[in-house]
Formats: structure tokens, sequence, C-alpha cells
């Protein structure tokens, strides 16, 4: 815990001007400890065997991601059929899953690779995020490692055309920098870029001979540029008003021009063609005022497919090349779109779809035939799922009249005059975005606890253009706490809705907001669960890993500064411990490189330390959120004893 020297002679003043009695500080309460293998607890009572019975059809609910065409007729999908998500290969439609890696941590950042029957895939040990890249061979069914197995983090990897070579993202060099390396072949990695910073390859020149990479520096600013992997040499492209976020950045078919997302003289991320010799790039989604967030281009070059995220909800757009006319598809059901990517011949697309009442599956649509056709169908733990609930979207009037999007998912079946409790679930990020996806925590607190659920989108988030991105940057962080303060006042206004009975949750920088929240509008909110949250802006950032702490200031600010130093010591939810008054749950990786374990540590101390009861989960093999499903199960039960003992208890 950080301390601050307080001047003697004001530290004497004070302390005579008190009464006696408040020269006694509050007892903290007595910790009851348990340790079993790599779950620490204190405080919190162990789940019954009836509740554990009742969560578990939900907790076995899993989903299906798109992973990357394995030839034309296979495709790679990650799912979970024991701890963690792994690779399978499914070779037709709804046909058997056939699990390919088999490891206690799960596999991340998978990727085909191009006509050479395999794949990459990362993998970390114990949610450290150190990851390492292997190369999985489908003929020898053997994982060989490609990166050097140390304290590195290494991600992104992207093939070439010809499955030759294999660029990927790595701090090697110097455990700091986001370099450029690439594998060719058995040949050992070699640094190709190493200008400092972080750095991402996002395509190959048909000939391997150069790639596409961009620098960035933050979700609102990024740099694209050419890099030439024969001479080193590295060519910057020109950015429109000097500074401008980039999204995916590819070749064209012919090699002569770029398709590539920008937000360049715009609101949001639009698609855009730019060749030598045009004076300004071609805006292919100039007329769809919301971001896209991913797209495809087909190796026959006769086709390119793109999706977009409009107010939450996924729409796929197909136009032909080089005309860039438009192609009619099957209509899909409302849901988020995952990674889309174009069969090997160019004929079909594969996406992942995952809707507020359906966990993630692929499904495959077929060009010519305007076809769409499941390719997995993943369980919903034996779960009746016309009881799910998909939630509405409704928009509140912030404090400064700002408008903040939120999806409020409603218990069905409410009796006559019941007011119902509200947890209100804020996203992490900041720059991310809240989707009405599939949730089994969110469904079992709808369904059996009969508890309604908020999901706000705050200043901040992603997905409402670059102006409400920033509004929160720097010193004006409070001003998304005060969106929490608006959502409450909305509850207070729904006749439905029990504004005595409102707990918060969130993870990372909704840990932080829910602490905050705690803070601020402790006589409004009855109960918080704090997953991975910051409890001080500038501990956190002095204590993250050091690959990502210049990123984080652009964020949060810089600590090095006096006067933002200062504004930190101000709304830190660890200065201001004592008005946390209402039950708190923190939860914890103990291995997370991102928000360390002496965030939720020193918080908790904090407020016992003011005679607060507070739970405390620890699991020693975790990182920045819970990978493990026994983990994940049992702090899903204790959240499920916490709520109802806090919100439903009479």
């Amino acid at each position: 815990m950080r301390l601050r020297a307080v001047p003697l002679a004001l530290g004497l003043a004070f302390v005579t001007a008190l009464p006696a009695f408040a020269l006694t500080p509050p007892a903290t309460p007595a910790v009851q400890r348990e340790e079993v293998g790599n779950r620490i607890s204190e405080n919190i009572p162990a789940p019954s065997a009836e509740l554990l019975e009742q969560l578990n059809r939900y907790q076995n609910t899993r989903g299906a991601n798109f992973a990357g065409w394995s030839g034309n007729d296979a495709i790679l999908v990650t799912t979970r059929f024991g701890e963690t998500n792994q690779v399978h290969v499914v070779r037709q439609p709804l046909g058997m899953r056939e699990q390919l890696t088999f490891y206690r941590e799960p596999t991340v950042a998978v990727q085909a690779q191009p006509g050479r029957g395999g794949f990459v895939f990362g993998k970390d040990e114990g949610g450290s995020e150190f990851w390492q890249l292997y190369r999985y061979d489908l003929a020898t069914r053997e994982a060989t490692r490609i990166t050097d197995g140390q304290r590195s983090r290494n991600e992104s990897p992207l093939w070439s055309h010809d499955g030759t070579q294999v660029a990927f993202t790595s701090t090697m060099r110097n455990g700091r920098d986001s370099d450029i390396w690439v594998k060719t072949g058995d040949a050992p990695a070699r640094v190709v870029l190493q200008e400092g910073g972080t750095w991402f390859a996002t395509d190959f020149s048909r000939d391997g001979k150069k790639l596409l990479v961009t620098k960035t520096v933050s979700i609102n600013e990024s740099y694209p540029g050419e890099l030439d992997l024969a001479t080193g040499k590295l060519e910057m492209f020109p950015v429109d008003g000097g500074k401008a976020a980039f999204g995916p950045f590819r070749y064209a078919p012919d090699g002569k021009g770029a398709y590539y997302t920008s937000d360049e003289g715009t609101e949001f991320r639009t698609l855009r063609y730019h060749a030598p010799g045009m004076a300004k790039p071609l805006m292919l989604s100039e007329n769809i005022p919301w971001d896209v967030t991913g797209f495809d281009i087909a190796d026959d070059g006769k086709h390119l497919v793109f999706a977009t995220n409009e107010d939450g909800i996924g729409k796929l757009h197909l136009r032909t090349l080089p005309d860039h006319r438009e192609i009619a598809l099957p209509e899909l059901p409302v849901g988020v779109i995952g990674g889309i990517a174009f069969s090997p011949d160019g004929t079909r697309v594969a996406l992942t779809l995952n809707t507020a009442t359906s966990p993630s599956d692929v499904h495959v649509i077929d060009i010519a035939a305007k076809s769409l056709t499941r390719w997995t169908q993943s369980e919903v733990g034996g779960l009746d799922t016309s009881r799910f609930v998909a939630p509405s979207l409704i928009r509140y009037e912030s404090f400064d009249g700002l408008s903040v999007p939120a999806f409020y998912y409603r218990p069905a079946n409410v009796p006559a005059g019941r007011k119902l409790p509200v947890v209100i679930q804020i996203h992490g990020g900041p720059e991310a975005q809240a989707f009405p996806t599939f949730s089994p925590s969110i469904q079992y607190l709808v369904n059996e606890l009969g508890i309604a659920v908020l999901v706000p989108n705050v200043r901040g988030s992603a997905g409402y253009g670059k102006s409400y991105l920033q509004l929160d940057n720097g010193f004006k962080r409070k001003d998304s706490v005060k969106d929490i303060g608006a959502l409450l006042d909305w509850v207070a206004n729904q006749p439905e809705l029990d504004a005595e009975r409102v707990g918060v949750f969130g993870g990372s920088y909704g840990g932080y907001m829910v602490l905050a929240s705690m803070v601020d509008y402790a006589d409004r909110i009855a109960a918080g669960v704090d997953v991975v949250g910051i409890s001080h802006f500038a501990t956190f950032l002095e204590a993250t890993e050091s690959y990502r702490r210049d990123l984080r200031r652009v964020e949060y600010g810089d600590e090095r500064d006096p006067a933002m130093r200062a504004f930190m010591d101000q709304i830190a939810p660890l200065n201001n411990a004592a008005k946390i008054t209402s039950p708190l749950f923190v939860a914890q990786g103990a291995n997370d490189p991102r928000v360390p374990l002496s965030e939720a540590d020193q918080i908790v101390e904090a407020v016992r330390g003011n005679g607060r009861d507070v739970w405390y989960l620890v699991f020693k093999d975790e990182g920045h959120g819970f990978a493990k499903k026994s983990n994940a199960d049992w702090f899903n039960a204790a959240t499920v004893i916490f709520w109802q003992r806090h919100l439903l208890a009479e």
C-alpha cells in the first residue's frame, strides 16, 4: 500500500481536536481464511450442494468460435469440453468436434496455416499472458514451440499467403517493446522491425517480400506503414489530419492498392480503398454511421466481406471486387458477429455468431446459393432456451445531457406490485463495449433469482464514435462514474425496479467503476463485486507490466506528472475507502499482469481497516480473469450467495 506522509504539526492538531473515542480505530473484522488447491478464499461461505446443482446446468453451457479454415472442407474451432478452450476440427455441418489440443491452459490466437495442414496457437501459464506460440502439424499431431519460451509476450500471429512464413508481435528483445518477428520454415524466428513501441503485422504481400504493419499508440491513435523484409526499409503512410485510428490493413488482390479501416475525418472507422494515383481514398462504408469491425478478402480476389457494429448488433456486408458491387446475403439472426473468413476457394464465408439467448456458434454462408448453414450447435446445459431473456436497448440522460445506452434484462412473469432488485454490470477496458451476447450468469440472475440486470456503455466505451470514446480520458475520469449515478436515477424512476436493492458488478476497469461508485453513491448501492479491479491508478500504473504502461498512460494519465498524480490520489477508491460502507466482494487472479494482485490486496486491507467485512477470493493459477472452468464455477457460486444475502434477503 502507498502511504502518504502527513505534516507533523497538522497531524498533531488534527488528533488533539478529535473527541477521545475517535482515537480508537475501528476493529478489523476477523478473517476466516480457507486455502484449497489453487483457491484462497476469505470470509466466503461454502456454496451449498443445492446451489451447485442448480448452477451446474448454467455453468455447463459452452460456445464454439471460428478459428480458421483447414482446407476447403473443414474448419477449426475453439471450444471447451474440459477445463479450458482448446482447438477442435469439424469436417461437416453439425459434425463431430475432434479435439486436437489438450492443455490445462486455454489456447488463444489460433491461425490456420494456408495450404500446409496445420495452425499456430498461443498458450501461457496460469494467466500470466506471457504467451508462447506453437505450430501444430496436422499430419504428425505434434506441436512445436516457435518462440523463446521465456518471460516474453508473443501475440497476433499472421501467416503469409503461401503458408511458409509467420509474422508475430513479441517482447523477446527487451521485455518492454513489442517488435515484429518473422519465422520462415524451420529457421529460428528473426526480428524484422524494432522501432520501439507496439507494432503489429496486418498482411503479407502476395510474394511474401513485404509486410503491412501498424504502430499502436492507443485505441485513438495508430500509424500504418509498409516494411520491406529483404532490406528492412520501413515506409510510413501519411495520416489525414496527422492523427487517427486504424484497424485492419490489407493488400488489394492486384497488390497495387490497399483496403483498410480508419476514422480519418470521420467519427467512425469506415472501410476504405486507396491506391497510388488516387487523390483521396474510396469510402466503401460511408453510408453506414457505425464502425467496421473487421473484413476479409477472398484469395481468388473476387469478393470482400466486412462486418459492422450497429448499436451493438452485428451486420454483414459482401462486395464484388474490383467493382465493389453489393451482393445480397441471407438474413442472419440478430446478434454479434465474431471472426469472419473466406474459404480457400473463395466460395463461402465462415463466421462466429452469438446472440443474447444462444452461445457462440459457427455458421457458413454459400455465396452462390445465398444460403446460411450452421456448422456447430453448442450445448446449453439442457436448459429450456425459450426461457432465456433477450435485453431491450434503453438510453438514459446523464448529468451533462449525454445520452448513454444500456442493455436491460428484465425477468419475465414478474408478480404485480413486486419491485425487482437490480445488478448493474459494468464492462472493462475502458475502451471496450458491452454487447447483447449470451451470458449464462446473467440468465441465471434473471431467470432463477428474479434480478433485473442493466449493462451500460458509459462514456469512454468503444462503438459510439471517437468523440464518445474520449469523454472519460485523463482528468475527465469521474464523468464516467457520474454516468452510473445517472443510471441510478433512471432506476429510481422505474416503478418496477427497487432502488433500495441495487448491486454493482465489474471487472478490470469495470472493477474500478464498482469501487468508485461505492465511494460516490454509498447510500444508493447495496453491495458490489470487484473483479481484478483498479483501486488506485497511480499504483496500478507503477505495477502493471512495462510493455503496456505507456498505452495505459494515454487513457488514464501519466502518474509521473505532479498534477495528474494529485488528481489520481484525489479520486482513488483506495484513498476514499472509508466511504465504502456497503458489503464488498473482491476477486483476483494472482498472476494478473495487467491489474496486479497488489491492487486487490490494498483495497481489501483498507476497507477492512475501517471495520468493514470484505469477501476476498484469489486463484493462484489465474491472471486477468478466470479462464479455468472449475475456478469460474466457484467464483460464480460465491457471487450468487453474495447477491442472495445482500439483494434478496428480507
